[in-house]
């Protein structure tokens, strides 16, 4: 074990995968940062959050690529590549711009085996930034894994933990499935313990964060820790809790869900998108119509407002579900009479 950070288990798995694999390719805007700018080295940069450095300097410019600012032709680029034989990890550098690429991801990618009887397979990746927190504005502060978690064909990944980030990424470029895989902006520079060499996580099996007896907390991402920080402040009371991160939106881990709603008889979800069809609706559904007999509460959501990601701190921080929000819901759930 070693630790690292976030940032540096993603950099590193990048440098472990393509090194282990001369078919894995990285492709995206600035992922090399300042190829043919004759004012900035190469790889000085190495994306805008800094991910993919030094992968240019050791793999050269054919496996590590530049792409212009289009993310149409970035993941058109990358499923054309899974198609050829290569392992492309391509990267959107916030999710906001998701929207440009829809048609590649959703009725390309995400179907090419589905369409062409199973013979044909696309196993590429595409990584990108998530969620508020650092004052971005509404255009780049978003958390669409809703959007894409809706898509049959498409595999998504919200790692929360730096051992978590080199584990399921590691999965997912060695997955023959399309995987989107999302980073949260301000999970960067926290540090963990990440075991060395070889690791992986596989998708569809949760993390069980703790273990309680009063409420089950199910949360990805940033929204996992706040709920272990909500957790903390609740133990004080009497109040315990399981807390499960699904690592993995699409394939669910619902059996060790429901398992723990069933020992509890009480769900709370937190969730950094906005309320409606989210991914707090999707648990919630789950859990109400397969335990519903266990239940002794209502289930509850914690998530954003249904707005945009204001810009002012003040307003962005209010945005956001916080410890203190998680710890009333839950308060007031236990205590449901």
């Amino acid at each position: 074990m070693t630790e690292i950070t976030f940032r540096e288990a993603l950099t590193n798995t990048l440098h472990q995968e393509m090194a282990r694999d001369e078919n894995v390719i990285v492709l995206g805007e600035d992922v090399v940062g300042g190829t043919g700018n004759p004012h900035v080295e190469p790889d000085f940069v190495g994306g805008v959050f800094g991910v993919t450095a030094g992968l240019y300097t050791k793999f050269g410019v054919e496996r590590c690529i530049d792409m212009p600012i289009s993310e149409a032709g970035i993941v058109g680029t990358a499923a054309g590549a899974a198609l050829a034989g290569k392992r492309p990890v391509a990267e959107i550098m916030f999710c906001d711009f998701m929207g440009l690429c829809l048609d590649q991801l959703m009725n390309q990618a995400a179907k090419f085996r589905y369409m062409f009887g199973g013979k044909a397979t696309c196993p590429m990746v595409i990584r990108t930034t998530y969620g508020a927190g650092m004052n971005a504005a509404s255009q780049h502060s978003q958390s669409l894994h809703p959007l894409v978690t809706m898509i049959p064909g498409l595999k998504v990944v919200i790692p929360s933990t730096p051992a978590d980030a080199k584990g399921l990424l590691t999965t997912a470029i060695r997955d023959d499935d399309p995987v989107i895989f999302f980073e949260h902006k301000t999970l960067y520079t926290i540090s963990g313990d990440v075991p060395d060499g070889d690791y992986t996580v596989p998708f569809g099996k949760a993390r069980i964060v703790s273990e309680g007896e009063d409420c089950t907390l199910v949360a990805t991402g940033r929204m996992v820790s706040f709920c272990e920080n909500a957790a903390q402040a609740l133990s004080e009371d009497g109040i315990s809790c399981d807390i499960i991160d699904p690592r993995t939106t699409s394939p669910l881990d619902e059996d060790a869900i429901l398992d723990s709603v069933e020992k509890t008889g009480r769900l709370v979800v937190v969730d950094e998108t906005p309320p409606r069809c989210s991914f707090a609706c999707d648990v919630a559904a789950l859990a109400a119509s397969e335990v519903f007999s266990s239940l002794k509460a209502p289930i509850k959501q914690v998530t954003a407002p249904h707005s945009p990601v204001p810009f002012a701190k003040e307003l962005e921080a209010a945005y956001v579900p916080s410890p203190a929000k998680i710890k009333d819901i839950v308060e007031q759930t236990v205590n449901y009479k």
